[in-house]
């Protein structure tokens, strides 16, 4: 397996690509106005703010974001409400859950962030040490590809069929499909079964995806040996924390995987499943940004709804220290809230 990495850097916001065997596995992504104390692996003073028993609970104020949690075990079963702690973000937070944190011992003073979350390209380079970062043009369209991946529901199989994975409030579950097949239904099933939870473990990485994981094989009377084993080998970049359950009657296998970063489909998307304002503005400064280097001399227009244009306003002077005053930014009512259109004059 060989693993490949790529950074885009754009006006607000840094995309960073893992690739396996040049498909994406990884996607990262930092924008300008994120929360530093709410990042993966930052260390803060927190204040103890309340103390939740039947959740086994402590949860954290740590001075921007919302309130971090802190499982009520070892050391932290001693802490009382008010105390002042130092704690590191293990778990970014994801839907309506806050962060995990965990204690690293006593504090003095106001909540407040100590040391910030490793960089983006730091993180990156954290997977694959060996690999050199690929930047400019390759990396805009693997991070483009790597997005679009993450968001989409189905996904192709190598040697055909396919998976469907889909969130939801208390599990991943993953259909997989052998689509139409000839010959061997036996050998066919098995074949699309590996290959179902090899992409599967990637595209979960890719999605930032975790929890409990329920995948329904195709077919009957599964090698389960052999399918735990390839599990086993799937899932072994998300260790430690993996646990992989037997196949059931039912042609079911559970899966349980850490939760480390936010998952992408939260990040970039709405409660509805549609990109956020930010997310179509920050698309729109990077075609606007595309147009511009492709012709240094043109005046670019860009058109948008007017949720996209108020999500644009954050970034505009880092676009112009890249381009210029040579763009404007168009709000008409009549735009798609998830389109948005650049010309050149």
């Amino acid at each position: 397996m060989t693993r490949a990495l790529y950074l885009d850097v754009a006006p607000g916001e840094t995309r960073g690509v893992v690739t396996l065997d040049g498909r994406p596995e990884r996607l990262l992504i930092a924008r300008t106005d994120d929360l530093a104390g709410q990042t993966l692996g930052a260390v803060s003073v927190g204040r103890v703010r309340s103390i939740d028993r039947s959740l086994s609970s402590l949860f954290i104020d740590l001075g921007e974001g919302p309130d971090a949690v802190l499982p009520l075990n070892g050391e932290a079963g001693k802490l009382a409400e008010g105390a002042a702690i130092e704690v590191e973000l293990v778990a970014e937070a994801h839907a309506e859950k806050g962060a995990v944190a965990r204690l690293r011992g006593p504090a003095d003073g106001a909540p407040r962030l100590l040391r910030p979350a490793p960089s983006l390209e730091s993180a990156l380079k954290a997977f694959a040490p060996e690999a050199s970062v690929v930047t400019g043009q390759r990396a805009r369209e693997a991070a483009d590809i790597a997005e679009s991946a993450a968001l989409a529901i189905d996904h192709a199989l190598p040697g055909g069929g396919s998976i469907a994975i889909e969130p939801t409030r208390a599990l991943v579950a993953i259909d997989v499909d052998m689509g139409a097949a000839s010959g061997d239904a036996r050998r066919r099933s098995r074949a699309v079964n590996h290959a179902a939870i090899a992409q599967a473990a990637r595209l979960l990485r890719l999605k930032a995806l975790a929890g409990l994981v329920v995948i329904d094989l195709v077919g009957a009377g599964h090698d389960g040996a052999g399918l735990t084993a390839a599990a086993k080998v799937a899932f072994a970049p998300d260790d430690p924390g993996v646990s992989i359950g037997p196949i059931s009657r039912f042609g079911l296998i559970q899966i349980v995987t850490p939760r480390r970063r936010r998952p992408i489909s939260d990040r970039l998307c709405g409660a509805t499943g549609a990109p956020t304002p930010a997310t179509v503005a920050l698309r729109m400064l990077r075609a606007l940004e595309r147009e511009g280097r492709a012709d240094g001399g043109a005046r670019l227009i860009a058109e948008c709804a007017p949720d996209v244009e108020r999500g644009a306003a954050p970034y505009i002077g880092l676009l112009a220290a890249s381009l210029g005053r040579r763009f404007e930014i168009l709000s008409n009512v009549a735009s798609p809230p998830d389109r948005f259109e650049v010309t050149r004059r």
